[in-house]
């Protein structure tokens, strides 16, 4: 059975998360709740004692060592209503009370569901904690806007119950990809001139490696092809590799037993026609050639049935040129972002892309961690196998 510990801070919007916890234990979801003290000005911990898998803990040294039980026995953990209170003890690495301590004692996902007034929600310490915490790779659902406690209106209002639960089981259904092969490309190539020098691009290949870690969570064989310097999470079977040519043979090896392939990778448009074998001491003239297409390559030789996914960094008429290169590549999904946009071009811990489908479908992510980014992804891939749209 899946645990989720709900961990409720003290804000008005306490009163919707009963709500919320009566509807994942109804999903089947054992629920343990952990009420701040604040909390419990709100809304009384018999409460969800009744409604949940368990009684309701709301001290420190309720029990042996509680914290660290609850954090490793979860699945996930989510914070509801997130206050602006918890948001910075949590940033900051505090552990004064049972659900900070249980944050940081957890190595499951973590989501929180910010509420609080719009003036609070809009302040720079707020919204630099909510950065802090999305590089860490914890996972926010932003308020809604709309009435508040004080009779205004405005963004900071929690997120309903039925998009809080369904982020949840969202968030915990990791076994989607039970049984499928998935290869993912990452980083951007090195073409060289010398033994010395290279060209390439500003490719940090954190979104490729996030998409490989993501994939093996929820379930996937992974192989993970990457010219990126970057470790690669346990499980996840890694080619290391440096220039278009190496990547294109390893691409296509792994793709030909592969059910869902990911080009994430930014591979150099150009190359040195010829490579000097020795330094190179004056300045050269480079003759320039263009790589090998491999996304175009993995096209032709696609198996039946098999997803193929491109991403396409672009500067300017993103959404045109995006879905001009998904129509020439003959790709089922693309994956498109402005590069030039605040906090979504190479090597951020955060992006906001496109998914567009050849069937004129068009998914918006907006700003959030590249974990989220590719389990955004993920969920499209898996939507495009069950609607069985694969070419």
């Amino acid at each position: 059975m899946r645990r989720v510990v709900l961990g409720i801070c003290g804000g008005i919007a306490a009163y919707k998360v009963v709500e919320v916890c009566r509807r994942l234990v109804e999903a089947g979801v054992h629920v343990s709740p952990v009420l701040t003290e604040g909390a419990t000005h709100f809304v009384g911990p018999v409460t969800f004692s009744a409604l949940a898998s368990e009684p309701a803990r709301t001290g420190l040294f309720d029990g042996s060592i509680p914290h660290t039980d609850l954090g490793q026995s979860a699945d996930l953990v989510v914070v509801a209503p997130a206050t602006a209170h918890l948001l910075a003890r949590y940033a900051a690495g505090m552990a004064d009370d049972l659900l900070t301590a249980t944050l940081l004692a957890t190595r499951a996902p973590v989501l929180v569901c910010p509420a609080m007034h719009t003036e609070m929600w809009e302040h720079p310490a707020v919204q630099e904690n909510l950065a802090t915490l999305r590089r860490r790779g914890v996972y926010v659902l932003d308020p809604d806007v709309g009435p508040l406690a004080g009779g205004d209106s405005g963004a900071g209002r929690l997120a309903e119950p039925t998009a809080i639960v369904a982020r949840t089981l969202a968030l915990l259904d990791t076994g989607d990809l039970d049984g499928l092969s998935l290869v993912v490309s990452a980083g951007g190539t090195r073409e060289p001139i010398d033994p010395v020098r290279y060209l390439t691009n500003r490719s940090s290949g954190k979104q490729g490696h996030a998409l490989a870690e993501a994939a093996a969570r929820r379930g996937a064989k992974v192989t993970l092809v990457t010219s990126a310097a970057l470790p690669a999470a346990v499980g996840v079977e890694v080619v290391r590799v440096e220039t278009a040519a190496e990547m294109q043979e390893a691409m296509g090896a792994a793709a030909a037993r592969a059910d869902v392939v990911v080009m994430a990778a930014a591979v150099a448009d150009f190359r040195p026609k010829a490579v000097a074998d020795r330094k190179v001491h004056e300045v050269p003239e480079l003759v320039l050639e263009p790589t090998p297409d491999i996304l175009t390559g993995l096209v032709a030789s696609r198996r039946p049935g098999q997803v193929l996914v491109g991403f396409a960094a672009e500067t300017d008429d993103v959404a045109a040129r995006g879905r001009a290169k998904l129509e020439k590549k003959g790709v089922d999904l693309l994956v498109v972002n402005d590069v030039t946009a605040p906090g979504a071009g190479f090597d951020h811990d955060t992006n906001a892309v496109t998914i567009l489908d050849a069937q004129g479908g068009t998914t918006e992510v907006p700003l959030c961690s590249k974990n989220e980014v590719a389990n955004a992804v993920l969920d499209r891939v898996v939507a495009h196998r069950k609607e069985g749209r694969t070419a």
